[in-house]
């Protein structure tokens, strides 16, 4: 018996996929439960018309950025911080001042989500590396300053 499911089942397959089952399987438990429908034809022609504007949707939004990504390439992101005379920040520099540093200075609005430090926050001054992934394929590592006011 041939279902689409319509979301993820664990040990079966994921939504939007076609998957062949036991009828017992099929009729008494995954299209009761609201996991699947039974694989029509009408309803194939559906799931290929929603996985062609799923396609385009994610290759454009995997532009979107790339683009992105060419414009934050060798940007220096300076962030200012009060210091000790030893070079040790009081408070500590993370994602969310990175961001708000993005923002202000270039105008670009990232999600601090997606901005990852090699350690969780930096507590000097210098010059540091984060990656910022802005989609699952897509990935940069923008230099930012730390520098005392």
């Amino acid at each position: 018996m041939e279902v689409i499911l319509k979301q993820d089942v664990p040990n079966l397959g994921y939504a939007n996929e076609m998957v062949n089952v036991k009828p017992g399987y099929g009729r008494n438990y995954l299209i009761p439960q609201g996991m699947a429908i039974l694989a029509t034809s009408s309803s194939k022609k559906i799931l290929a018309e929603n996985q062609k504007q799923q396609t385009h949707k994610a290759q454009k939004i995997h532009n979107e950025a790339a683009d992105l990504a060419k414009q934050l390439e060798n940007l220096v992101v300076k962030i200012g911080a009060k210091a000790a005379e030893s070079g040790k920040i009081f408070g500590s520099v993370n994602a969310i001042q990175i961001a708000q540093a993005l923002k202000e200075q270039h105008n670009f609005e990232i999600d601090r989500k997606k901005i990852h430090l090699d350690k969780d926050h930096v507590k000097e001054l210098g010059t540091y590396k984060a990656r910022i992934n802005l989609h699952k394929e897509v990935g940069i590592e923008i230099t930012f300053e730390v520098f005392a006011e």
